[in-house]
């Protein structure tokens, strides 16, 4: 009989069962040699889906291709619990041994291919994995006959045997391996790399049978980054023509950039990069991650940066450099919302969601651009979409631009990742930013920085010489609210030509830009209501105002302080923490064409802080630093943007939030750190298992990944990422995604629309639901707001009341 995996949607061709697995098998193969455990993740190919050897996933298939219009009841086959289930029963026995790790990893990653790995152990003492491969016999009916069918069509039972052995092997030498990471750490990571390579394997050997193409040939990555260097180097070379090419600052910057080029020389690590604004750190560092790929045989380049505003900035500026597109990858925000689904049930058949579900979303481009939220999402976020690009990580050189910026809350967690990242996946991490934070102080899961990481020697004398404004403490004697701020943005107008305004919320933003209108200069305001590309026009037209000398204000919340560039002669940031009053200072005189200009730090009044503890601490952690310096100018190196002051400020933010640190979860009054590496004694939950079962857990892990998936955000309140009408192009894309495509064509309309969507907090999209500014597309994958609910200067309007004209943008 011919078992079937999958039924091509354009010709009704079927791909068998044994042809899916042994082509999962190979790509995973190939996803899990990047870190030495090749037959580890082909285990998880080879079984995923033995679960589709029975008569009744067949005749599942069969009526729900031949009569789509009443197909058979959803969720009616479990096909993959048996590949878990054998692994269980073959190699989870006797005493817990590696060979029982090995089957809770891997069969893990098979049970949870269609939603995300189950817990070991969960709150109610529960054990979802074993409840999965200790299935019974009456509700696996056909168990039998998918083990015999595996072993003469895929593999042997000796075969197996002999395979499971290999990646024992691998298993143990990843675990004998030297790394700060502690047992639980690293068997989290690789299990969590397993499930990535498993995810992409699959969604990649379904998407190729639908589109009717072989394996793509892996691209020579050395050659391409060797010419992008070449590249940079004519780029570099070219500034010696410059009539200012020896002046004191431009040969510093070249200093440093010879710098980047020697350090790319040493061993991948994880290093620090402190190159002041206006030191050209983003050629620097792209000069140091190409010489070190090329030299190291890394397959991608990776920047991470905190806020979108700067993605496409960032990347156009490249793109010039490398004379290059299309392998340049954009990644602003995850336009699919997969974190709830379970789409076992819909295997096999291709329906418009699942070509959203295969689309090719798995990082695998040369270089890359990314934020924060969504590299942090790769390794703890729920759904299958984000762990997919995990083990694209690996053989990676990974550069965190504005790196200070990392949530307080995530801070172990994102010292854990670059750790297994540097021992394990063969990756170097360059932390790069004009204000360091020190992450390596954080006590408990400390970042494994090298020795001497530090890449630019002798920074207060660097910093000094780049040293283009002064700053101007308005906030230790006096307070602002927006009427008296207003007078102050005047007052300087008359001074000079260009002014920008940070302050720390949306709403105050928005207040202050209404107050302002009619003043005779031309206004603009930038917050994160808006969407990427209405962010971007506005910046077009402020740049316009800039280069032309012409007056301008712009007001903004904290988006444009990190990495956008622009330069305005006045900067007025309302009082924060240190690292973004330095910021801040990065869009004043950035250039240095003129003499010193002024950078005011106010204390504004009318801004509410309650649910911004990071800035209202790091505000309350500045004023003591700029109290100091009034009374002792010689404090703290003499000026508020020095070594010592910032390396005080950083160990006092991280000391103040220590019990934050590890991700704390109040409803389960834990830390997320618990949940995921707790060793068996120290796990509260198998502490209480023990005491109420009067027995072990008969399993080698007890951690609860998927309850820790379901507690992860970034940002503290659950967001959605939806599409806005901004104008001609997102409107069709919009139709386009509501339409009849092909899973390439998913895929490109999937990177296009991510510079037109915002991020909803629930309460917001639970306001628009009510007032009919949201539409779902795609049974609810995709949210889009009606064109009411857009404003053309503010963005997202909660009154769903715009009149926004689209023909003027």
């Amino acid at each position: 009989m011919n078992y079937i995996a999958h039924i091509r949607e354009s010709d009704s061709q079927i791909q068998s069962v044994e042809e899916h697995l042994l082509g999962v098998k190979a790509l995973a193969e190939s996803y899990g040699e990047k870190i030495g455990v090749k037959h580890i993740a082909g285990l998880t190919g080879m079984l995923h889906d033995m679960g589709k050897y029975t008569h009744e996933f067949r005749e599942y298939i069969l009526e729900a291709v031949n009569n789509p219009d009443s197909p058979p009841r959803r969720g009616s086959v479990d096909h993959s619990t048996a590949g878990g289930k054998l692994l269980y029963e073959l190699f989870h026995e006797g005493n817990p041994s590696r060979s029982w790790i090995l089957a809770e990893i891997v069969g893990n990653a098979i049970i949870s291919h269609h939603s995300y790995l189950h817990d070991f152990l969960d709150h109610e003492l529960e054990s979802p994995y074993l409840n999965r491969v200790r299935k019974p016999q009456d509700q696996l009916k056909e168990f039998e006959r998918s083990k015999t069918c595996l072993f003469e069509w895929v593999i042997s039972e000796t075969e197996l045997r002999r395979y499971v052995s290999q990646a024992l092997a691998e298993l143990e030498a990843y675990l004998s391996k030297p790394s700060s990471l502690s047992g639980e750490s690293k068997l989290m990571f690789l299990t969590k790399f397993i499930f990535s390579a498993l995810i992409d394997a699959d969604r990649t050997n379904t998407r190729l049978f639908e589109e009717n193409k072989a394996v793509e040939p892996e691209q020579n990555r050395s050659k391409l980054f060797d010419a992008y260097y070449k590249r940079v180097m004519a780029k570099i070379n070219s500034f010696q023509a410059h009539p200012a090419a020896k002046s004191p600052i431009n040969t510093l910057r070249q200093e440093m950039s010879d710098r980047c080029d020697q350090f790319a020389e040493k061993p991948s690590g994880i290093y620090s990069l402190s190159i002041p604004t206006g030191g050209g750190k983003t050629l620097a560092s792209l000069r140091y991650a190409l010489k070190h790929a090329t030299r190291e045989g890394k397959k991608h380049i990776i920047y991470v940066v905190p806020f979108t505003t700067i993605i496409e900035q960032n990347a156009e500026e490249i793109r010039k450099i490398l004379l290059d597109d299309e392998h340049i990858l954009e990644h602003h925000s995850n336009v699919v919302d997969d974190a709830d689904d379970n789409d076992e049930d819909q295997d096999g058949l291709i329906s418009k969601r699942q070509k959203l579900k295969l689309a090719k979303d798995n990082w695998d481009y040369p270089i890359i651009f990314t934020t924060m939220v969504q590299f942090l999402n790769v390794f703890y976020a729920k759904g299958s979409r984000n762990i997919r690009r995990l083990h694209n990580l690996s053989e990676s050189v990974i550069i965190f631009d504005e790196v200070q910026k990392v949530p307080v809350s995530c801070v172990s967690l994102f010292n854990q990742a670059l750790n297994f990242l540097k021992s394990y996946a063969c990756s170097c991490l360059i932390l790069c930013t004009a204000t360091q934070p020190t992450l390596g102080y954080v006590e408990q899961h400390k970042l494994e920085l090298n020795g001497d990481a530090e890449i630019i020697p002798n920074l207060d004398q660097v910093i000094e010489a780049f040293k283009r404004v002064e700053i101007v403490d308005r906030a230790s004697g006096e307070t602002f609210d927006n009427e008296k701020l207003a007078d102050f943005i005047k007052e300087k107008m008359d001074e000079v030509r260009s002014v920008l305004v940070i302050l720390n919320t949306k709403s105050v933003v928005k207040k202050l830009y209404r107050q302002m209108e009619g003043i005779d200069a031309p206004l603009y305001h930038l917050s994160t209501s808006m969407c990427a590309a209405h962010r971007n026009h506005i910046l077009g037209q402020v740049r316009e105002h800039l280069v032309n000398n012409e007056k301008v204000i712009c007001i903004s919340t904290q988006l444009i302080e990190a990495g956008v560039d622009v330069s305005f002669d006045c900067v007025i940031r309302s009082l924060a923490g240190l690292d973004s009053i330095a910021q801040a200072a990065g869009r004043c005189n950035r250039h240095g064409k003129r003499e010193i200009q002024q950078v005011y730090v106010i204390d504004h009044l009318e801004e509410n802080l309650n649910h911004l503890q990071e800035i209202k601490t790091g505000k309350k952690l500045s004023k003591r630093i700029l109290i100091d310096l009034m009374r002792d100018k010689n404090h703290h190196g003499g000026h508020m943007l020095s070594v010592q002051a910032m390396d005080r400020y950083f160990k006092e933010f991280y000391t103040e939030f220590n019990l934050k640190l590890n991700y704390f979860i109040k409803k389960l009054e834990k830390d997320m750190t618990e949940l995921l590496v707790a060793n068996r004694n120290d796990s509260t939950y198998n502490q209480a298992y023990r005491h109420a079962k009067r027995e072990n857990l008969p399993l080698c892990i007890v951690n609860s990944y998927g309850t820790a998936a379901e507690y992860f955000r970034v940002i503290d309140d659950h967001t959605t990422s939806v599409v806005v009408p901004y104008n001609e192009e997102s409107k069709e894309l919009i139709a386009q995604l509501n339409g009849d495509e092909t899973i390439e064509d998913f895929s490109r309309l999937l990177r296009k629309t991510q510079k037109y969507t915002i991020n909803l907090f629930r309460y917001e999209r639970d306001q628009l639901a009510q007032s009919n500014g949201l539409v779902s597309l795609l049974e609810g994958k995709i949210f889009v707001l009606t064109e009411s609910a857009y404003h053309k200067e503010f963005g997202l309007d909660l009154d769903n009341d715009s009149q926004f004209d689209l023909s003027m943008y």
